[in-house]
């Protein structure tokens, strides 16, 4: 046979490249298909290009015209790439190889079906007329009246149509003119795109480039419409900008036909050492209140050579009403201040550094100014602790400058140096611990006849002990654990009541709090106390997986003496235990998880506060969340959350957020899924309460996800995903 049709026959199985990368849902690919077995052997020791041909009947001529035919089944296999037909001929003249009559070509991602093909080894084109194609690995499939694969894996397709429904199914289908895959720069363009749903055209684009491989391009991405009550119907339309391979940026019109255009943009950078991200949203007029409107948010990462890091986090709004009106949901409409900071850190083997500059922009206008958190400019923090033979020896120190329009102001200096015996052995463990807090302030802003300075001298002594305790049973497979914990501490009075409170708070007790020297959180006050806590956790353990089947805690302060510093405006503790601590995370059965924390008062405070969560899962689609909430004085909540299979295709879900103190729902929502094997769609009902004094808003969101393509709506999976724990919009 002649060489030349050996390098024809190596264009034919070394060009196609595969197309694809998401998981194969349903079975889309072409009925017909070739078999590795169906007429060649297994590949066995062959050297990696080697061709293998198969024909049944071969007819040839050699010498300076050389020519050959093939009939009756003519199938090549190189590597993991086939190719047949039921006839193939080479022309010498046009020095190409066609194949006629049943034309089949495979490889790992690709399979084309088409009436004939032609191959030339001049220019190294692949030329297919009248193909069928399917890219298995994505489950995408369609057909072309021309598709060429060129030398360097360029695939160009006209009068195409593209699918990722199973044969004989057309739900969504995608018709162009011409379209065009660039492997190398993992690029795609199309002409004369219309996408149409049942048959009906949802959208057309004269021209569309987008990605075909994980690599980033530049394009429009999907739009997303939406609407509320407050803000009346809306669409944005995301734009991509792929500046270069570590910068990015989106810019997203949005518009609001109650309000306007607001426009938007991200702006991301990635760097060896550093990255951070820009954000900015514009709103010209808002036609409602008559004025301009914007937010911007600024975070930048540094990690120097020098093990130093930086980070910078700003964020500033136009006004107090911004999240409330154009924020869309309401953890973001309940924020009353605004971080910004700029930070750097230092972590080392026995000492870290601490410094930044902070300040809040406070958006409740309830909130009054002397009540608004103080600036740090700056704030410094320095802790060290070092191994001296079987001490440990440790030094905290602080200086922050707090600053604030309204009220004192001044600069504290902290330094708090520390002794520790830390015993440790197996089972158990004894850390005898001493310290000397001493603060001192300068002041401005004070009352007539009051000092500018002040300064507070407090030891520290504690004792810190406890045991972990096994045992197997259940034929060896588990494990229980017995880790009783002691702390006792001993602080005596100093008056600080001529002591401003710049960032010191009374936090609620809690099993971290349980184990916490000082009562306060903060060092504005050091809270006098003797007191001993104790504490008892025992645990199940699966002794296979590691697995944790049930963890239980419970633990209590007595306190030897009256607790006599307190903030400004609290009383005298007198009590002489604190509340009862108890938390229990339960495996119930393999798909019920139980987790319940609860705290009491002796005698006829009962209970102070109290959080229960019940999840139930017995298959990824099916979720089934309970929760209760209860701090008494403030809030009882009731949370229900589902995601529930009603038919084989249909799945409900929703959720019911409940103020019993209120009576009345927080948030709402209930929403109907519908999945195909190559589509899917949601739609959701939402009201929820979207500002501070109670204002409700309502909304209707509908998603169509298109499988391998794209999503055309209101981003639904997201509202699903932050209101159902364990939710997944992922379709199957």
């Amino acid at each position: 046979m002649s060489p030349k049709f050996f390098i024809l026959a190596c264009c034919l199985l070394a060009l196609a490249p595969a197309y694809g990368a998401d998981e194969l849902a349903c079975g889309t690919s072409i009925e017909r298909q070739l078999s590795a077995d169906r007429l060649l052997p297994a590949a066995g020791d062959e050297k990696p290009g080697t061709i293998v041909l198969e024909a049944g009947r071969m007819e040839a001529q050699l010498g300076d015209n050389a020519a050959a035919s093939m009939s009756g089944g003519v199938l090549l296999r190189a590597d993991d790439k086939l190719a047949g037909a039921e006839s193939a001929r080479f022309d010498p003249e046009m020095k190409a190889l066609f194949l006629e009559g049943g034309v089949t070509y495979e490889d790992p991602g690709t399979q084309i079906l088409s009436d004939s093909a032609e191959f030339s080894y001049t220019s190294g084109r692949i030329r297919f007329e009248g193909a069928e194609f399917s890219l298995g690995s994505n489950a995408g499939r369609g057909a072309s009246e021309l598709l060429e694969i060129s030398q360097d894996g360029t695939l160009q397709l006209g009068g195409v149509q593209y699918t990722t429904c199973p044969p004989g199914s057309e739900d969504w289908l995608l018709r162009g003119k011409s379209i065009k895959l660039d492997t190398k720069s993992g690029v795609g363009t199309a002409k004369g795109i219309k996408l149409q749903f049942m048959g009906v055209p949802i959208l057309y684009a004269p021209y569309l480039s987008f990605p075909i491989s994980d690599a980033r391009k530049s394009g429009l991405l999907t739009p997303e419409v939406g609407s509320s009550a407050r803000s009346g119907n809306e669409i944005r339309m995301p734009y991509y900008w792929n500046i270069a391979p570590n910068y990015d940026a989106t810019f997203t019109p949005r518009l609001l036909t109650d309000r306007g255009l607001q426009l938007g943009a991200e702006f991301r950078y990635l760097k060896p050492r550093h990255n951070g991200e820009l954000n900015a949203d514009y709103l010209s007029n808002d036609s409602i209140l008559d004025r301009s409107r914007h937010q911007v948010r600024f975070n930048h990462r540094t990690l120097f050579n020098n093990g130093w890091r930086n980070r910078i986090d700003l964020r500033r709004v136009s006004d107090s009403q911004y999240y409330e009106d154009l924020g869309g949901s309401l953890s973001i409409s309940s924020i009353t201040h605004l971080n910004s900071s700029i930070r750097f850190d230092y972590y080392g083997e026995h000492y870290s550094l601490f410094g930044q500059l902070q300040e809040y922009q406070t958006i409740d206008d309830a909130i009054a100014p002397v009540d608004e958190p103080y600036r740090r400019v700056p704030q410094l923090l320095a802790r060290a602790s070092w191994p001296v033979k079987k001490l440990r020896v440790g030094l905290d120190g602080e200086i922050v400058n707090f600053d604030r329009d309204v009220g004192v102001t001044g600069w504290r200096v902290n330094a708090a140096p520390s002794i520790e015996l830390p015993i440790t052995r197996p089972g158990w463990f004894v850390t005898p611990a001493v310290s000397l807090d001493y603060t001192r302030y300068q002041l401005s802003n004070v009352q007539a006849g009051a000092s500018t300075e002040a300064t507070r001298t407090v030891p520290i002594s504690s004792l810190d002990t406890g045991f972990v305790l096994e045992r197997n049973f259940g034929n060896a497979n588990r494990v229980q654990t017995l880790e009783p914990r002691v702390l006792y501490v001993n602080i005596p009075f100093r008056d600080q009541d001529d002591l401003p409170v710049f960032d010191t708070i009374t936090p609620d007790i809690n099993l971290v709090q349980l184990y916490r020297k000082n009562r306060f959180l903060g060092i504005d006050r050091i809270g006098d106390t003797e007191q001993l806590s104790v504490g008892v956790t025992s645990r199940i353990l699966d002794v296979g997986s590691g697995r944790e089947l049930m963890s239980a805690t419970i633990g209590q302060t007595r306190y030897f003496g009256d607790r006599n510093v307190t903030l400004p405006g609290d009383s005298i503790s007198t009590r002489q235990r604190s509340d009862y601590i108890a938390q229990l995370t339960f495996l119930l059965w393999r798909n019920v998880n139980f987790d319940v924390g609860h705290q009491w008062g002796t005698g006829e405070s009962g209970t102070t506060k109290s959080e229960a969560r019940l999840q139930y899962r017995p298959a990824g689609n099916k979720i089934l969340n309970l929760a209760y909430r209860f701090r008494r004085g403030s809030l009882e909540q009731g949370d229900l959350s589902w995601s529930w299979p009603v038919r084989t295709r249909w799945n409900f879900v929703g959720r019911y957020n409940f103020s019993f103190r209120d009576q009345e729902a927080l948030e709402q929502f209930f929403g109907i899924e519908y999945e195909s094997c190559c589509w899917g769609l949601r739609l959701v009902s939402r009201r929820h309460i979207s500002t501070r004094d109670g204002t409700r808003d309502s909304s209707v969101g509908l998603q169509l996800v298109l499988k391998g393509m794209t999503s055309v709506g209101t981003a639904a999976d997201k509202l699903l995903e932050r209101g159902i724990l364990g939710y997944s919009a992922d379709l199957r």
